[in-house]
């Protein structure tokens, strides 16, 4: 976990979280050359083939903290050079995540039960804006992707005929192509990263789940089991405050009072947490 100097030095942070995700990789290569050595000596089949296949875990999980480790090195590079040019926009974490993935943008969303939406992080506006348009009307390949617990890829005409409201509303923000993929921690769905205008195939490519494994392991829920994306992310905490505040008041099912923010948010075209925050401050009331 991060010091109270830590916190407030994000240099600092990501160079201390890149050495940290290096050490776990080589430790997890480390286990697992010991299980391959433990194969080739084993004259069992049986135990052969189980060194084996642990040998694969372990070098699985090399990898992902790797990826960690130059997640955490570029975003350290992009704040040393920010720092010698005051002044200029402090780089967000999501802007190396949509390089590495070779995309125009990327966002990443955290989902709570029944795929409430409880945390989101975006690269740049675009992709911030199409991650609100997919809260909005309730569709689009973060909600695909972990209804499903499976990739999404969408392109072109497909867009639109996939998703009928998302789709025309995202080729209004200039992006024809998005790619989403799941979020696992032991076995459940706990998100999902979109990127948008990917590089040709990198949608299907393991380059691009392995980002996705490195942020839910290694950078999103790390040793701390906390949600860790520096500033960069923002909780909908405020938004389901308002529904549970626009129930009471309607007698309406919580689910129903969201539906009605939404739509408020969708109407006026501002964000869902503006409307919320007029809610709770008495300044908006609903129905």
């Amino acid at each position: 976990m991060a010091t109270a100097g830590e916190a407030s030095d994000p240099l600092t942070s990501a160079e201390r979280k890149a050495a940290a995700a290096r050490a776990r990789s080589a430790h997890e290569a480390g286990r697992a050359e010991r299980h391959e050595r433990l194969a080739r000596e084993s004259a069992s089949p049986f135990l052969r083939d189980a060194h084996l296949r642990i040998a694969a875990v372990h070098r699985s999980t090399a990898a992902c903290h790797r990826t960690a480790a130059e997640l955490q090195d570029a975003f350290a590079d992009r704040l040393g050079a920010w720092a010698r040019r005051p002044g200029s926009p402090r780089p967000l974490f999501m802007t190396g995540v949509a390089k590495a993935c070779g995309s125009g943008g990327a966002a990443l969303t955290l989902i709570g039960a029944e795929f409430a939406d409880l945390a989101l992080a975006a690269s740049d506006e675009p992709s911030r804006a199409a991650q609100e348009l997919e809260f909005l009307l309730g569709e689009g390949p973060a909600r695909d992707a972990t209804s499903t617990a499976g990739p999404v890829t969408a392109t072109g005409d497909a867009l639109a005929r996939r998703w009928p409201g998302y789709g025309p509303a995202l080729g209004e923000l200039g992006i024809a192509e998005v790619a989403a993929v799941p979020l696992s921690l032991d076995g459940s769905c706990v998100g999902a990263l979109t990127v948008y205008d990917p590089a040709p195939g990198v949608a299907g490519t393991s380059a691009f789940a392995e980002i996705a494994e490195a942020l839910t392991r290694s950078v999103i829920l790390g040793p701390a089991g906390v949600t860790d994306l520096y500033e960069g992310i923002d909780l909908r905490a405020r938004v389901h405050q308002a529904a549970g505040m626009v129930s009471v008041q309607l007698d309406c099912p919580v689910a129903d009072a969201l539906e009605l923010i939404r739509a408020h948010a969708f109407g006026e075209g501002v964000p869902a947490h503006r409307v919320a925050e007029r809610i709770v401050e008495g300044e908006l009331r609903l129905g």
